[in-house]
């Protein structure tokens, strides 16, 4: 064989395994997503599809690099421990928890596996956390409200009702036990101030939801809270219907409950914190340890007002108000 011949050939012999090197497929990474929203809800699917588009911009193509599987509890606290179960059996690399009975399912079930939080009120006081700087374990995210913030509705819902003198705040404690705890004090404190009377509105199930709203109906001035809770989420449709059947002003967390046809909201934007979680995870994937990746709060809260809903309540919204919105239905 001449020698530039077998020089072609040794060099084809070297570059090939390295050109079928290049070619393998990336490390497939797996996460996790337990999510206490039903997969019908548009709002739950819009939270999620933001955590994808992050992960995507940052490299992380499902089906190429990433598995993704999502579960879906619909507010049940059984089916949320069975997809605990179910995803911790999968081995994922992370797993995003929506809301406090999502991670308090989780965390029963390991203490190895990595977990990003969102939606969670009060991670220190449920032992999820050492403290927000340097959270500790396997456990991190983005918490929600601050205690203080709680006057805040009771504040705005006096504005556009000035009528009310009893206000009410709807929870379910089976699936926001931090309600008693972190909001309570702090709500009553806040009622008060503004000589509103305060009562806990405790619900487990849709029948007690219409008891709830009906009994704080029955006599003239009521007002309602509707706490930040995944149960109200997912039964936010019969709340607004109540309210309006009731004509019971109500004020709520949550922007997407004012597009369906609720009063009054004041709250985090929780499509910015699904998007910076999936930040969180793309350094988890890459080496960060969650002890070592501080819990942060929301840094967008919004104002968000229905003019057709405060019509029918015969409420005129204050000009303040109005200006200060952020979105207005009309």
């Amino acid at each position: 064989m001449k020698r530039r011949a077998f020089i072609t050939l040794l060099g084809g012999a070297v570059a090939w395994p390295l050109a079928a090197r290049a070619q393998q497929p990336e490390r497939m990474r797996r996460v996790g997503v337990l999510s206490t929203f039903a997969e019908s809800d548009p709002e739950a699917q819009s939270l999620v599809q933001a955590l994808d588009r992050t992960l995507q911009e940052l490299g992380w193509v499902e089906g190429r690099n990433l598995r993704i599987d999502r579960r879906w509890a619909a507010g049940n606290p059984g089916r949320i421990e069975g997809f605990a179960k179910l995803l911790i059996g999968l081995e994922p690399d992370v797993i995003v928890a929506h809301g406090t009975p999502a991670v308090i399912a989780l965390r029963n079930e390991t203490r190895s596996i990595l977990i990003v939080f969102v939606q969670v009120t009060d991670p220190i006081g449920a032992g999820f956390i050492a403290n927000l700087a340097h959270p500790g374990g396997n456990i991190t995210g983005f918490t929600t409200y601050e205690p203080s913030m709680v006057g805040k509705w009771g504040e705005m819902l006096k504005e556009v009702a000035p009528q009310i003198s009893r206000i009410a705040f709807l929870f379910n404690p089976d699936t926001a036990p931090y309600v008693i705890r972190y909001f309570q004090g702090p709500l009553e404190t806040s009622a008060r101030s503004l000589g509103l009377q305060p009562n806990s509105s405790p619900v487990h199930n849709t029948s007690e939801i219409e008891s709830a709203i009906t009994a704080l109906a029955r006599e003239p001035g009521g007002g309602l809270i509707m706490m930040p809770d995944t149960f109200n989420i997912v039964h936010r449709e019969r709340i607004i219907g109540l309210a309006g059947q009731n004509k019971l002003p109500a004020i709520s967390p949550y922007r997407f409950v004012v597009a369906e046809g609720g009063l009054i909201s004041y709250g985090l934007d929780l499509v910015d914190l699904f998007r910076r979680a999936g930040g969180y995870v793309d350094r988890i994937l890459r080496g960060a340890k969650p002890a070592e990746l501080p819990v942060q709060a929301p840094t967008r809260y919004e104002t968000t007002l229905n003019l057709k809903t405060a019509k029918a309540l015969g409420l005129t919204i204050p000009d303040k108000l109005l200006v200060a919105a952020d979105e207005v239905f009309e």
